[in-house]
């Protein structure tokens, strides 16, 4: 009869521990992104909720609906939103915890704990006018939500802002003309 020796038993043991290691990580990921999906097809579902109860009981039912039926926060219920916003494809984000996702996507998060607590500086101001514009412009992008007369409001609405930002992005209308800048023939 053979008795293990010493060696041998660590060696088992060892190498039994890396195959539950492999499981265990497995296993993880594989629920990683079984969150991850959850949470974005939840936010799916919220950004429609949220659409049908704003047309049916108006805006300010929205918050009232969610502190009714939604099991979570409303600040969870936004960042699933925000995910559902920002992501297409989540098998993308495969092996990511829904924490560095928010991080990655900057969506704000509660630390873990005081300890953890980064230093996070504040968006620039054009950054935090803009996410506001782009939520209230949302429903005008939204063809199934805005009439022809809607869209046209916006438009009218937001034409002097398009007309500014504009020189931002179109090459012949970002040369400075107040300046002082003189712009050489040939040139751009």
């Amino acid at each position: 009869m053979n008795t293990p020796t010493p060696t041998a038993s660590a060696e088992s043991e060892i190498n039994r521990l890396h195959d539950e290691v492999v499981r265990l990580s497995a296993e993880s990921k594989q629920s990683l992104l079984g969150a991850l999906a959850a949470a974005w097809k939840a936010g799916r579902l919220l950004i429609e909720e949220k659409q049908r109860v704003r047309r049916t009981m108006g805006p300010g039912a929205w918050l009232l609906w969610l502190e009714q039926r939604f099991h979570g926060s409303d600040r969870t219920a936004q960042k699933y939103m925000r995910l559902a916003q920002t992501v297409d494809d989540v098998a993308t984000l495969q092996g990511m915890s829904l924490r560095q996702i928010y991080f990655q996507l900057g969506i704000a998060t509660e630390p873990k704990s005081r300890l953890e607590s980064v230093k996070v500086y504040p968006l620039p101001a054009r950054i935090r006018l803009a996410e506001k514009l782009l939520e209230e412009v949302r429903p005008c992008l939204d063809a199934s939500f805005a009439t022809t007369e809607q869209l046209e409001s916006c438009r009218r609405d937001l034409r002097r802002l398009y007309e500014q930002l504009r020189r931002l992005f179109e090459p012949a209308a970002n040369v400075p003309k107040k300046a002082g800048i003189v712009q050489v023939k040939g040139t751009r």
